[in-house]
Protein backbone atom coordinates (compact mmCIF):
# COMPACT_ATOMS: atom_id res chain seq x y z
CA UNK A 1 0.00 0.00 0.00
CA UNK A 2 1.42 3.47 -0.60
CA UNK A 3 -0.36 6.72 -0.60
CA UNK A 4 -0.68 9.49 -3.73
CA UNK A 5 3.31 10.10 -3.52
CA UNK A 6 4.01 6.54 -3.78
CA UNK A 7 5.77 6.81 -0.48
CA UNK A 8 4.69 3.00 1.85
CA UNK A 9 2.62 3.38 4.42
CA UNK A 10 4.89 2.27 6.80
CA UNK A 11 7.71 4.90 5.85
CA UNK A 12 4.87 7.48 6.29
CA UNK A 13 3.73 5.91 10.08
CA UNK A 14 7.36 5.75 10.94
CA UNK A 15 8.20 9.30 9.80
CA UNK A 16 4.95 10.65 11.29
CA UNK A 17 6.37 8.80 14.80
CA UNK A 18 9.93 10.31 14.40
CA UNK A 19 8.29 13.95 13.36
CA UNK A 20 5.99 14.06 16.48
CA UNK A 21 9.11 12.92 18.39
CA UNK A 22 11.52 16.03 17.34
CA UNK A 23 9.07 18.56 15.76
CA UNK A 24 5.23 17.62 16.66
CA UNK A 25 3.07 20.06 14.11
CA UNK A 26 0.31 20.70 17.16
CA UNK A 27 2.77 21.76 19.86
CA UNK A 28 1.39 24.46 22.31
CA UNK A 29 4.36 26.95 23.39
CA UNK A 30 4.14 27.99 27.12
CA UNK A 31 3.42 30.57 28.54
CA UNK A 32 6.44 32.19 29.37
CA UNK A 33 7.62 33.29 32.55
CA UNK A 34 8.45 37.21 33.57
CA UNK A 35 12.02 35.74 34.14
CA UNK A 36 13.86 32.71 33.18
CA UNK A 37 17.41 31.60 34.68
CA UNK A 38 18.27 30.70 31.97
CA UNK A 39 17.29 30.50 27.95
CA UNK A 40 19.17 27.92 25.28
CA UNK A 41 18.80 28.82 22.00
CA UNK A 42 19.35 25.91 19.99
CA UNK A 43 17.71 21.92 20.30
CA UNK A 44 20.57 19.88 19.58
CA UNK A 45 22.93 17.91 21.89
CA UNK A 46 24.57 21.29 23.41
CA UNK A 47 21.62 22.55 23.99
CA UNK A 48 19.26 19.78 25.40
CA UNK A 49 22.45 18.89 27.47
CA UNK A 50 22.94 22.81 28.91
CA UNK A 51 18.63 22.89 29.20
CA UNK A 52 18.69 19.27 31.08
CA UNK A 53 21.68 20.38 33.22
CA UNK A 54 20.23 23.66 34.16
CA UNK A 55 16.83 22.14 34.98
CA UNK A 56 18.30 19.61 37.24
CA UNK A 57 19.96 21.73 39.67
CA UNK A 58 16.45 23.41 40.10
CA UNK A 59 16.97 26.50 37.57
CA UNK A 60 13.78 27.55 35.42
CA UNK A 61 14.88 26.84 31.60
CA UNK A 62 13.45 27.70 28.21
CA UNK A 63 14.53 25.84 25.40
CA UNK A 64 14.39 27.34 21.70
CA UNK A 65 13.96 25.25 18.46
CA UNK A 66 13.70 26.97 14.99
CA UNK A 67 13.80 23.27 13.83
CA UNK A 68 13.58 19.60 14.97
CA UNK A 69 14.73 18.41 18.38
CA UNK A 70 18.31 16.22 18.46
CA UNK A 71 19.94 18.75 15.94
CA UNK A 72 22.59 17.78 13.35
CA UNK A 73 23.59 14.53 15.16
CA UNK A 74 19.86 13.15 15.01
CA UNK A 75 18.55 13.92 12.16
CA UNK A 76 21.26 14.15 9.32
CA UNK A 77 24.61 13.62 10.89
CA UNK A 78 25.79 10.93 13.18
CA UNK A 79 22.92 8.61 13.73
CA UNK A 80 21.63 7.99 10.25
CA UNK A 81 25.59 7.43 8.82
CA UNK A 82 26.44 5.02 11.53
CA UNK A 83 23.33 3.24 10.89
CA UNK A 84 24.11 3.10 6.58
CA UNK A 85 28.13 2.19 7.87
CA UNK A 86 26.90 -0.62 9.93
CA UNK A 87 24.88 -1.98 7.07
CA UNK A 88 27.80 -1.85 4.73
CA UNK A 89 30.30 -3.43 7.01
CA UNK A 90 27.92 -6.06 7.29
CA UNK A 91 27.37 -6.50 3.32
CA UNK A 92 31.15 -6.13 2.70
CA UNK A 93 31.74 -9.45 5.85
CA UNK A 94 28.70 -11.35 4.04
CA UNK A 95 31.00 -10.86 0.80
CA UNK A 96 34.12 -12.01 2.15
CA UNK A 97 32.10 -14.96 4.19
CA UNK A 98 34.52 -17.77 2.41
CA UNK A 99 37.36 -16.26 4.89
CA UNK A 100 35.15 -16.85 7.99
CA UNK A 101 34.46 -20.46 6.14
CA UNK A 102 30.95 -19.72 5.53
CA UNK A 103 29.51 -20.17 1.84
CA UNK A 104 26.53 -18.58 -0.16
CA UNK A 105 25.06 -19.58 -3.50
CA UNK A 106 24.24 -15.80 -3.71
CA UNK A 107 26.12 -12.79 -4.09
CA UNK A 108 24.70 -10.74 -1.34
CA UNK A 109 23.47 -6.86 -2.66
CA UNK A 110 22.07 -3.96 -1.00
CA UNK A 111 18.14 -3.33 -1.76
CA UNK A 112 18.26 0.61 -0.89
CA UNK A 113 14.78 1.15 0.45
CA UNK A 114 15.50 -1.67 2.82
CA UNK A 115 18.73 0.08 4.10
CA UNK A 116 17.02 3.69 4.15
CA UNK A 117 13.97 2.16 6.36
CA UNK A 118 15.88 1.04 8.99
CA UNK A 119 18.25 4.21 9.03
CA UNK A 120 14.96 5.92 9.43
CA UNK A 121 13.65 2.86 12.26
CA UNK A 122 16.76 3.67 14.19
CA UNK A 123 16.09 7.47 13.99
CA UNK A 124 13.24 7.13 15.20
CA UNK A 125 13.55 4.84 18.02
CA UNK A 126 16.51 7.28 19.33
CA UNK A 127 14.53 10.11 18.77
CA UNK A 128 12.37 9.06 21.83
CA UNK A 129 14.92 10.28 23.93
CA UNK A 130 15.22 14.21 22.60
CA UNK A 131 11.34 13.83 22.02
CA UNK A 132 9.61 17.55 23.04
CA UNK A 133 7.58 15.43 25.39
CA UNK A 134 10.25 14.17 27.11
CA UNK A 135 11.99 17.74 27.39
CA UNK A 136 8.49 19.32 28.63
CA UNK A 137 8.42 16.34 31.19
CA UNK A 138 11.57 17.74 33.00
CA UNK A 139 9.79 21.21 33.46
CA UNK A 140 11.46 22.87 30.39
CA UNK A 141 9.46 25.38 28.44
CA UNK A 142 9.97 24.42 25.37
CA UNK A 143 9.10 26.65 22.22
CA UNK A 144 9.29 25.99 18.89
CA UNK A 145 10.22 28.95 16.71
CA UNK A 146 13.00 31.65 15.45
CA UNK A 147 15.06 33.47 18.13
CA UNK A 148 16.16 36.95 17.54
CA UNK A 149 18.01 38.65 20.35
CA UNK A 150 16.58 42.17 20.83
CA UNK A 151 18.77 43.49 24.18
CA UNK A 152 21.44 42.19 26.07
CA UNK A 153 19.25 39.99 28.26
CA UNK A 154 15.66 39.23 25.98
CA UNK A 155 15.08 37.15 23.16
CA UNK A 156 12.05 37.34 21.21
CA UNK A 157 10.40 33.93 19.78
CA UNK A 158 8.10 34.49 17.36
CA UNK A 159 5.54 36.64 18.91
CA UNK A 160 6.50 36.87 22.49
CA UNK A 161 10.10 38.31 24.60
CA UNK A 162 11.94 35.60 27.03
CA UNK A 163 13.50 37.75 29.66
CA UNK A 164 16.85 35.89 30.82
CA UNK A 165 19.35 35.87 33.74
CA UNK A 166 21.82 33.94 31.64
CA UNK A 167 21.51 32.53 28.10
CA UNK A 168 23.30 30.10 25.84
CA UNK A 169 23.17 29.98 22.35
CA UNK A 170 23.96 26.52 20.76
CA UNK A 171 22.66 27.01 17.30
CA UNK A 172 24.91 24.56 15.39
CA UNK A 173 26.59 24.44 12.23
CA UNK A 174 25.36 23.93 8.97
CA UNK A 175 26.94 22.34 5.85
CA UNK A 176 29.52 24.85 4.19
CA UNK A 177 28.93 25.97 0.45
CA UNK A 178 31.03 26.84 -1.99
CA UNK A 179 30.99 28.76 -5.47
CA UNK A 180 31.79 26.04 -7.68
CA UNK A 181 30.19 27.41 -11.50
CA UNK A 182 27.25 25.14 -12.13
CA UNK A 183 26.85 23.09 -9.02
CA UNK A 184 23.97 24.50 -8.34
CA UNK A 185 22.45 23.81 -11.90
CA UNK A 186 23.03 20.35 -11.57
CA UNK A 187 22.26 19.86 -8.29
CA UNK A 188 24.17 18.64 -5.66
CA UNK A 189 24.14 16.81 -1.62
CA UNK A 190 25.24 17.95 1.76
CA UNK A 191 24.85 15.93 5.01
CA UNK A 192 21.10 17.93 4.86
CA UNK A 193 20.12 15.30 2.19
CA UNK A 194 22.49 12.63 1.40
CA UNK A 195 20.19 10.60 3.78
CA UNK A 196 16.63 10.96 1.67
CA UNK A 197 18.16 9.64 -1.21
CA UNK A 198 15.09 7.66 -2.94
CA UNK A 199 17.63 5.55 -4.54
CA UNK A 200 21.52 4.28 -4.71
CA UNK A 201 23.70 6.59 -7.09
CA UNK A 202 25.31 4.22 -9.80
CA UNK A 203 28.31 6.73 -10.13
CA UNK A 204 28.59 9.32 -6.62
CA UNK A 205 31.56 12.20 -7.04
CA UNK A 206 32.14 13.56 -3.48
CA UNK A 207 33.76 17.28 -3.37
CA UNK A 208 36.02 17.18 -0.25
CA UNK A 209 38.02 14.10 1.41
CA UNK A 210 37.36 15.10 5.11
CA UNK A 211 36.14 12.13 7.86
CA UNK A 212 32.41 12.60 6.87
CA UNK A 213 33.70 12.01 3.06
CA UNK A 214 35.64 9.55 3.70
CA UNK A 215 33.15 7.62 6.03
CA UNK A 216 30.29 7.78 3.27
CA UNK A 217 32.43 7.21 0.62
CA UNK A 218 33.30 4.03 1.52
CA UNK A 219 29.81 3.08 2.83
CA UNK A 220 28.25 4.03 -0.62
CA UNK A 221 30.96 2.23 -2.25
CA UNK A 222 30.29 -1.00 -0.22
CA UNK A 223 26.68 -0.62 -1.16
CA UNK A 224 27.13 -0.85 -5.09
CA UNK A 225 28.00 2.92 -5.96
CA UNK A 226 31.16 3.75 -7.94
CA UNK A 227 32.75 6.68 -5.63
CA UNK A 228 35.34 9.04 -6.78
CA UNK A 229 36.52 11.19 -4.17
CA UNK A 230 38.30 15.19 -5.10
CA UNK A 231 39.38 16.85 -2.51
CA UNK A 232 42.05 19.96 -2.83
CA UNK A 233 44.69 18.47 0.12
CA UNK A 234 47.35 16.99 -1.49
CA UNK A 235 47.60 14.75 1.85
CA UNK A 236 44.43 11.98 2.39
CA UNK A 237 42.86 13.00 5.95
CA UNK A 238 45.50 15.65 6.19
CA UNK A 239 45.13 15.88 10.28
CA UNK A 240 46.20 12.56 11.05
CA UNK A 241 48.98 11.05 11.45
CA UNK A 242 50.60 9.91 8.20
CA UNK A 243 51.04 5.94 9.11
CA UNK A 244 47.21 5.76 9.94
CA UNK A 245 45.78 8.05 7.07
CA UNK A 246 47.76 5.35 4.91
CA UNK A 247 45.83 2.26 6.41
CA UNK A 248 42.27 3.99 5.84
CA UNK A 249 42.94 4.88 2.04
CA UNK A 250 44.35 1.23 1.24
CA UNK A 251 41.47 0.09 3.38
CA UNK A 252 39.06 2.47 1.06
CA UNK A 253 40.85 1.86 -2.21
CA UNK A 254 40.30 -2.10 -1.90
CA UNK A 255 36.77 -1.34 -1.28
CA UNK A 256 36.44 0.50 -4.99
CA UNK A 257 37.03 3.98 -3.77
CA UNK A 258 39.00 6.13 -6.08
CA UNK A 259 40.51 9.20 -4.29
CA UNK A 260 41.63 12.29 -6.36
CA UNK A 261 44.31 14.01 -4.00
CA UNK A 262 45.62 17.88 -4.64
CA UNK A 263 42.26 18.07 -7.35
CA UNK A 264 39.91 20.71 -7.43
CA UNK A 265 36.58 21.00 -8.92
CA UNK A 266 36.85 23.99 -11.04
CA UNK A 267 33.64 23.67 -12.76
CA UNK A 268 30.20 21.10 -13.29
CA UNK A 269 27.59 20.99 -16.15
CA UNK A 270 25.19 19.24 -18.46
CA UNK A 271 26.21 17.38 -21.44
CA UNK A 272 23.95 14.90 -23.26
CA UNK A 273 21.55 14.09 -20.29
CA UNK A 274 24.81 13.07 -17.98
CA UNK A 275 26.28 15.41 -15.31
CA UNK A 276 30.42 16.16 -15.10
CA UNK A 277 32.58 17.41 -12.45
CA UNK A 278 35.41 19.07 -13.94
CA UNK A 279 38.44 18.78 -11.94
CA UNK A 280 42.00 20.70 -12.38
CA UNK A 281 45.21 18.79 -10.71
CA UNK A 282 48.41 20.76 -11.56
CA UNK A 283 47.90 21.31 -14.69
CA UNK A 284 46.22 18.39 -15.86
CA UNK A 285 42.29 18.88 -16.63
CA UNK A 286 39.85 16.20 -16.25
CA UNK A 287 35.92 15.41 -16.24
CA UNK A 288 34.12 12.87 -14.30
CA UNK A 289 30.58 11.62 -14.96
CA UNK A 290 28.61 11.51 -11.95
CA UNK A 291 24.66 10.66 -11.24
CA UNK A 292 24.99 12.77 -8.04
CA UNK A 293 27.73 14.99 -6.48
CA UNK A 294 28.12 15.55 -2.88
CA UNK A 295 29.43 18.45 -1.78
CA UNK A 296 31.58 17.89 1.95
CA UNK A 297 33.76 20.91 2.47
CA UNK A 298 32.97 21.55 6.39
CA UNK A 299 30.29 23.41 7.87
CA UNK A 300 29.77 26.72 8.59
CA UNK A 301 28.47 28.39 12.59
CA UNK A 302 24.00 29.02 12.50
CA UNK A 303 24.27 32.78 13.52
CA UNK A 304 23.35 35.22 10.92
CA UNK A 305 19.91 35.75 11.70
CA UNK A 306 19.93 35.74 15.66
CA UNK A 307 20.71 39.77 15.94
CA UNK A 308 23.14 38.89 18.15
CA UNK A 309 24.70 42.77 17.68
CA UNK A 310 21.78 43.39 19.33
CA UNK A 311 22.53 41.51 22.55
CA UNK A 312 26.60 42.90 22.43
CA UNK A 313 27.62 39.28 21.09
CA UNK A 314 30.66 38.94 18.60
CA UNK A 315 30.95 37.05 16.06
CA UNK A 316 32.48 36.34 12.24
CA UNK A 317 29.98 34.52 9.78
CA UNK A 318 30.99 31.18 8.97
CA UNK A 319 33.33 30.64 11.78
CA UNK A 320 31.03 31.50 14.84
CA UNK A 321 30.78 33.23 17.69
CA UNK A 322 33.62 34.16 19.85
CA UNK A 323 33.81 32.61 23.22
CA UNK A 324 36.82 32.50 26.27
CA UNK A 325 38.03 29.63 27.75
CA UNK A 326 35.11 29.77 30.14
CA UNK A 327 32.60 29.59 27.29
CA UNK A 328 31.79 32.94 27.84
CA UNK A 329 30.86 35.45 24.85
CA UNK A 330 31.14 38.89 24.91
CA UNK A 331 28.48 39.54 26.73
CA UNK A 332 28.79 38.18 30.33
CA UNK A 333 25.54 37.05 30.81
CA UNK A 334 25.01 34.77 27.60
CA UNK A 335 27.39 31.52 26.77
CA UNK A 336 27.98 29.91 23.55
CA UNK A 337 27.94 25.85 23.07
CA UNK A 338 28.53 23.37 20.57
CA UNK A 339 29.43 23.52 16.45
CA UNK A 340 28.24 27.52 16.84
CA UNK A 341 31.47 28.17 18.83
CA UNK A 342 33.93 25.10 18.54
CA UNK A 343 36.47 24.07 15.50
CA UNK A 344 36.21 20.95 17.11
CA UNK A 345 32.11 19.97 16.10
CA UNK A 346 31.56 16.56 17.42
CA UNK A 347 28.46 15.63 19.80
CA UNK A 348 30.55 14.55 22.48
CA UNK A 349 32.30 18.09 22.40
CA UNK A 350 29.26 19.94 21.90
CA UNK A 351 27.61 17.77 25.12
CA UNK A 352 30.71 18.64 26.98
CA UNK A 353 31.28 22.32 25.88
CA UNK A 354 27.28 22.88 27.04
CA UNK A 355 27.70 21.42 30.30
CA UNK A 356 30.80 23.73 31.12
CA UNK A 357 28.67 27.06 29.73
CA UNK A 358 25.88 25.76 32.75
CA UNK A 359 28.16 25.70 35.18
CA UNK A 360 30.24 28.72 34.44
CA UNK A 361 27.04 30.78 34.02
CA UNK A 362 25.14 29.69 36.62
CA UNK A 363 27.66 29.06 39.47
CA UNK A 364 31.56 29.82 39.77
CA UNK A 365 33.53 30.17 36.54
CA UNK A 366 36.27 27.61 37.17
CA UNK A 367 35.53 25.03 34.03
CA UNK A 368 37.97 25.64 31.47
CA UNK A 369 37.39 24.38 27.78
CA UNK A 370 40.90 23.73 27.88
CA UNK A 371 40.86 20.98 30.46
CA UNK A 372 38.99 18.78 27.96
CA UNK A 373 40.57 15.34 26.98
CA UNK A 374 39.16 15.14 23.44
CA UNK A 375 38.86 11.81 21.25
CA UNK A 376 38.05 11.89 18.10
CA UNK A 377 37.08 9.34 15.43
CA UNK A 378 36.56 8.50 11.68
CA UNK A 379 34.58 5.83 11.08
CA UNK A 380 35.96 4.53 7.88
CA UNK A 381 37.16 0.41 8.28
CA UNK A 382 39.40 0.43 9.55
CA UNK A 383 38.63 3.24 12.37
CA UNK A 384 40.64 5.65 13.18
CA UNK A 385 41.40 7.33 15.83
CA UNK A 386 42.65 9.90 18.11
CA UNK A 387 43.08 12.07 21.63
CA UNK A 388 46.09 13.92 23.12
CA UNK A 389 48.97 15.10 20.75
CA UNK A 390 49.95 14.46 17.99
CA UNK A 391 53.81 13.54 16.78
CA UNK A 392 53.85 16.72 14.39
CA UNK A 393 52.26 18.66 17.62
CA UNK A 394 55.70 17.88 19.98
CA UNK A 395 57.55 18.89 17.37
CA UNK A 396 56.33 22.47 17.23
CA UNK A 397 56.27 22.71 20.91
CA UNK A 398 59.45 21.26 21.17
CA UNK A 399 58.71 18.24 23.36
CA UNK A 400 60.43 15.15 23.25
CA UNK A 401 58.20 12.32 22.64
CA UNK A 402 58.49 8.89 22.21
CA UNK A 403 55.81 6.42 20.52
CA UNK A 404 55.01 2.79 21.74
CA UNK A 405 53.03 0.89 18.85
CA UNK A 406 51.63 -2.54 18.78
CA UNK A 407 50.31 -4.11 15.57
CA UNK A 408 46.78 -4.99 15.44
CA UNK A 409 48.03 -7.79 13.69
CA UNK A 410 49.79 -8.77 16.93
CA UNK A 411 46.85 -8.94 19.09
CA UNK A 412 45.47 -12.81 19.36
CA UNK A 413 41.34 -10.85 19.24
CA UNK A 414 41.85 -8.73 16.31
CA UNK A 415 43.57 -12.26 14.68
CA UNK A 416 40.55 -14.14 15.27
CA UNK A 417 37.95 -11.55 14.41
CA UNK A 418 39.80 -10.80 11.11
CA UNK A 419 40.44 -7.58 12.10
CA UNK A 420 43.98 -7.29 12.15
CA UNK A 421 45.09 -4.25 10.04
CA UNK A 422 45.72 -1.22 12.17
CA UNK A 423 47.59 -0.16 15.11
CA UNK A 424 47.93 1.17 18.44
CA UNK A 425 50.49 3.91 19.41
CA UNK A 426 51.08 5.75 22.57
CA UNK A 427 52.67 8.86 22.47
CA UNK A 428 55.08 9.63 26.20
CA UNK A 429 57.21 12.27 27.04
CA UNK A 430 60.63 10.92 26.83
CA UNK A 431 62.10 10.88 30.52
CA UNK A 432 58.62 10.16 32.39
CA UNK A 433 55.95 7.46 32.08
CA UNK A 434 53.15 10.14 31.03
CA UNK A 435 51.14 9.78 28.30
CA UNK A 436 50.55 12.73 25.48
CA UNK A 437 48.39 11.21 22.91
CA UNK A 438 47.42 8.19 21.28
CA UNK A 439 46.36 6.79 17.84
CA UNK A 440 44.43 4.10 16.88
CA UNK A 441 43.73 2.25 14.00
CA UNK A 442 41.45 -0.46 14.50
CA UNK A 443 38.00 -2.35 13.89
CA UNK A 444 36.62 -0.64 17.22
CA UNK A 445 38.91 2.47 17.39
CA UNK A 446 35.80 4.32 18.58
CA UNK A 447 35.68 2.72 21.61
CA UNK A 448 39.52 1.49 22.54
CA UNK A 449 40.21 5.47 21.65
CA UNK A 450 37.55 5.60 24.76
CA UNK A 451 39.56 3.64 27.39
CA UNK A 452 42.34 5.87 26.24
CA UNK A 453 40.52 9.37 27.55
CA UNK A 454 39.73 7.65 31.21
CA UNK A 455 43.34 6.65 31.08
CA UNK A 456 44.29 10.42 30.44
CA UNK A 457 41.99 11.76 32.39
CA UNK A 458 42.35 10.12 35.33
CA UNK A 459 46.35 10.94 34.83
CA UNK A 460 47.17 7.11 34.74
CA UNK A 461 51.19 6.60 33.34
CA UNK A 462 52.39 3.60 31.29
CA UNK A 463 53.56 1.73 34.57
CA UNK A 464 50.40 1.96 36.00
CA UNK A 465 48.45 1.17 32.93
CA UNK A 466 50.65 -2.09 32.17
CA UNK A 467 49.13 -3.38 35.40
CA UNK A 468 45.88 -3.09 34.80
CA UNK A 469 43.87 -6.26 33.68
CA UNK A 470 42.31 -6.49 30.60
CA UNK A 471 39.83 -9.69 30.00
CA UNK A 472 41.74 -12.02 27.71
CA UNK A 473 41.29 -11.91 24.36
CA UNK A 474 39.71 -8.34 23.16
CA UNK A 475 41.10 -6.27 20.47
CA UNK A 476 41.67 -3.40 23.65
CA UNK A 477 44.47 -5.89 25.11
CA UNK A 478 46.94 -3.57 22.32
CA UNK A 479 46.71 -0.49 24.85
CA UNK A 480 47.92 -2.47 27.74
CA UNK A 481 50.60 -4.21 25.23
CA UNK A 482 51.84 -0.99 24.46
CA UNK A 483 52.23 -0.04 27.85
CA UNK A 484 54.38 -3.20 28.75
CA UNK A 485 56.46 -2.18 25.88
CA UNK A 486 57.42 0.74 27.57
CA UNK A 487 57.84 -1.13 30.76
CA UNK A 488 60.32 -3.48 28.75
CA UNK A 489 62.19 -0.48 27.40
CA UNK A 490 62.59 0.93 30.90
CA UNK A 491 63.47 -1.30 33.33
CA UNK A 492 63.59 -0.04 37.04
CA UNK A 493 66.90 -0.42 38.59
CA UNK A 494 66.89 -3.57 41.33
CA UNK A 495 67.92 -3.02 44.81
Amino acid sequence: MADLLGVPESVLAEQTGYLARVRPSAWQSPDPRARYDLVVVGGGPAGLAAAELARRQGRSVALVECDRLGGNSLNLGSIPSKAIIRTAQVLSTLRDEGRFGVGSANEPVAQWAAVMARMRAIRARIAEYHSAERVAAQGIDLFFDHARFVGPRVLRVGAVSLTFEKAIIATGARPRRCDIPGLEQIGYLTSDSLFELPELPPRLGIIGGGPLGCEMAQAFSRLGSQVTIMQRNPKFLPNEERDAADLVSRAMSRDGVKTRLNTNVVGARIEGGMKFLDTLSDDARDSIAVDAAVLSVGRAANVEDLELGAAGVDFEPGRGIGVDAFMCTTNDDIYAAGDVCNLQRFTHVAEATARLAVHNALGERIGRQSHLTIPSCTYCDPEIAHIGMHMRDARRQSIPIKSFTIMMQDVDRAITDGLDHGFVKIYVREGTDRILGASIVAGRASEMINEMSVIMSAGIGMRQLATILHTYPAQSDAIRLAAMAYVDSHPLPIG
